[in-house]
């Protein structure tokens, strides 16, 4: 496997020096990314056969030997890509705005070794590259219909460098023939057969058109604190966390609001109790922003037409 992920400029940012009333709370999560997908089935195929996830929910029936539905698929009990068939939608173009990549994150460098040696034997066409973030170890690939993924394992917080309320990242070498290698040893052939650790959505990095615009929505009204910046691309966190989403214009820069396309069909977010979306609501509706409570989540939608959906951690549901 070679790696090609361009290198990223040193990344620091500012957070607000005075607490926010208006801030999401610091025990957020993200949930389940859905993904809009011509071929659903091979693409349970790939996130199953590939990156090792589980399917935990399949309401999908056939007609015509042609599978229908929704497939939801994590590990163990962790919801992590919801698979949605829409083959009708267009194929979005690159410079629009969108995904930029699900990030997947593993509680070990031997997890995600198993499942880079997945990716490095069943499908290495579509590895894009790997990096060294400081706070992480990271390695970027495709899915079959172009959705980006990244794989990333995080380094203990006590090792995160802040300069002041800035958070300290980069894009250094990361070797992932030799990190398969370190956490696998010599002969991993069986590695990617053991069973499968845990693993999350740990961060969601979208494409939009304009990072002003992504700042104002995502820190100002949806209530996540600014960690890091560099050209081009905004990283925003609850909690302290180092990113729970992105926002960059790479490739879509002045990107305007999506039509309907295959792709990102909505982002998940998870927080701790009721009063924290009643708040949510309240900023949303203070900004004139239309959402709509399912009985499961708050829906809404970013300046790009990129869909959200926040809900009450499962446990924590009252």
């Amino acid at each position: 496997m070679t790696t090609q992920h361009p290198a990223a400029p040193h990344a620091t940012a500012s957070r607000s020096t005075a607490p926010s009333p208006n801030l999401l709370p610091a025990a957020t999560t993200m949930d389940a990314v859905t993904l809009y997908v011509r071929d659903i089935d091979a693409m349970i195929a790939f996130y199953t056969n590939v990156i090792t996830l589980d399917v935990l929910i399949d309401t999908t029936t056939h007609a015509n030997d042609a599978r229908t539905g929704i497939v939801t698929l994590g590990r163990g009990t962790t919801p992590i890509i919801v698979l949605r068939h829409e083959p009708n939608l267009p194929q979005p173009t690159r410079t629009e705005a969108g995904l930029f990549h699900t990030a997947i994150l593993f509680p070990t460098q031997r997890d995600l070794a198993r499942v880079l040696l997945s990716v490095a034997q069943k499908a290495p066409r579509l590895f894009t590259g790997s990096a060294d973030h400081l706070v992480s170890q990271a390695f970027y690939l495709n899915d079959p219909e172009g959705n980006g993924i990244e794989l990333y394992w995080d380094r203990a917080r006590d090792q995160w460098q802040w300069n002041g309320n800035h958070v300290v990242m980069d894009s250094l070498w990361l070797d992932p023939n030799g990190f398969i290698t370190e956490h696998l040893g010599d002969t991993p052939a069986d590695a990617p057969h053991t069973p499968a650790g845990e693993a999350q959505v740990g961060h969601v990095h979208l494409q939009v058109g304009d990072t002003d615009a992504a700042a104002s929505f995502y820190s100002a009204i949806l209530g996540f604190e600014p960690t890091a910046q560099v050209p081009g691309a905004l990283f925003v966190a609850a909690g302290g966390y180092h990113h729970h989403m992105a926002m960059n214009t790479w490739n879509s820069r002045g990107a305007g609001p999506r039509a309907s396309s295959l792709g990102l069909g909505e982002v998940s977010i998870m927080v701790p109790h009721n009063d924290d979306i009643a708040a949510l609501s309240d900023r949303l509706k203070h900004h004139r922003i239309t959402a709509a409570h399912t009985g499961a989540a708050l829906t809404f939608e970013d300046p790009w037409r990129n869909r959200l959906a926040v809900s009450v951690t499962p446990s924590r549901a009252q």
